[in-house]
């Protein structure tokens, strides 16, 4: 009785979002998943890492690989400004930071607003994104955040 009981088990998808801005879209992801934003910090440099993996920060004792959504989605710009952040992420047992554009808000969106993804022609293949949001004007894109960054081609677990 009680608490179970209002469980909806056919929803898996989160309610609340951190969205950001890669480019030109407008992501969210699961706000779970969010450890803590900051500002941009340049990491130590890994060798021989793919170009979008900027290397490692020191986050009070964890090392904390820093990826470039950016490059890895292949967006033009990717200078490095006041508003880039890292997204600092827990994703499985680990900690992982993504660099955006921007972090536009946290929003709630329920699940009935969410439609699956086309087959867009976006710089994200479809199997990470979890589907399309419409928010009032704005067009939200739900990552799969977990398994984009456990990727093989993401190159952060052996």
């Amino acid at each position: 009785m009680g608490m179970m009981e209002t469980l909806d088990v056919q929803t898996t998808l989160a309610r609340e979002y951190l969205t950001f801005r890669l480019g030109d879209e407008e992501y969210g992801i699961d706000i779970l998943k969010v450890q803590e934003i900051r500002g941009y910090e340049n990491p130590t440099r890994i060798a021989n890492a793919p170009h979008f993996l900027k290397g490692v920060i020191n986050l009070r004792g964890t090392i904390v690989p820093i990826v470039d959504l950016r490059l890895r989605f292949g967006c033009d710009s990717s200078e490095y400004n006041a508003f880039t952040v890292s997204i600092v992420l827990h994703i499985g047992t680990r900690t992982i930071g993504a660099v955006v554009d921007s972090v536009s808000d946290v929003m709630e969106i329920p699940a009935e607003a969410v439609r699956p993804a086309p087959e867009l022609n976006s710089a994200i293949d479809a199997t990470y994104i979890r589907g399309l949001a419409q928010v009032g004007e704005r067009m939200v894109i739900l990552l799969d955040i977990e398994s984009l960054l456990l990727s093989p081609e993401m190159c952060l677990i052996d």
